[in-house]
């Protein structure tokens, strides 16, 4: 229909979203934690999902136990991560999918997530060349999610609009990144609930989404 908005861009979170990472980061958390004479449960682990890393740094730091600076924190978990990404990508069910039917259909994606570039980087080398038009890490931005920064800068760059564009979330801080940034939002609970909320598109699966329902959700 004239007028109609059309789907601009997809920009998609990583961890959770797009691969199932989260075990490793809370992982490589109990053992920093246990590695400084401190404890650590789920509760405090499932509290950070989503979040910069220097901010989850900051919680280990207050209630781990962990006597180092946040950067050196957020270090040490990332070589962790990084370490068991390169043994294994546990990509999300209808990820790779996705981001395929995406490409064909010439719909710009980017990936927006609170990682660092050097561990987004071994999710995208197993990737086709092209797949993200951009890529915005928490090692680029500011304030990292809730804030909408990185969702502003993934679409700066792209040179989309918020109208036109949705978003992939898994987490409540990221949809909240998303939303503030005026995207259209699809949520897909992982690890974490997130409630549902007036324009909140919530799905079980990447596999119950498409090109042509990602479409519809702008043009509606």
């Amino acid at each position: 229909m004239p007028g109609q908005q059309k789907l601009e861009a997809v920009l998609f979170d990583m961890d959770g979203t797009l691969v199932d990472t989260e075990p490793y980061w809370i992982a490589a958390e109990y053992a920093l934690v246990e590695a400084h004479g401190g404890t650590w449960n789920d509760d405090h682990a499932h509290a950070l999902i989503g979040s910069a890393l220097l901010d989850s740094a900051a919680y280990i730091r207050a209630h781990g136990g962990v006597e180092l600076e946040p950067a050196r924190i957020v270090e040490h978990l990332l070589d962790d991560v990084v370490a068991s990404t390169q043994r294994e990508i546990p990509w999300r069910p209808g990820a790779r999918s996705l981001l395929g039917s995406l490409a064909e259909r010439g719909v710009p994606c980017a990936l927006v997530t609170m990682s660092y570039a050097r561990l987004a980087a071994t999710m995208t080398e197993q990737l086709p060349s092209g797949t993200f038009a951009t890529v915005v890490t928490g090692d680029q931005v500011s304030d990292g999610k809730p804030h909408p920064e990185a969702y502003l800068t993934a679409m700066e760059r792209l040179g989309v609009s918020a109208a036109g564009s949705v978003a992939i979330e898994d987490s409540p801080t990221g949809v909240a990144s998303a939303e503030a940034a005026g995207c259209r939002v699809v949520a897909v609970p992982h690890r974490v609930p997130i409630p549902a909320a007036p324009g909140r598109v919530m799905v079980d699966s990447l596999r119950s989404l498409n090109v042509d329902a990602l479409a519809a959700l702008v043009a509606t």
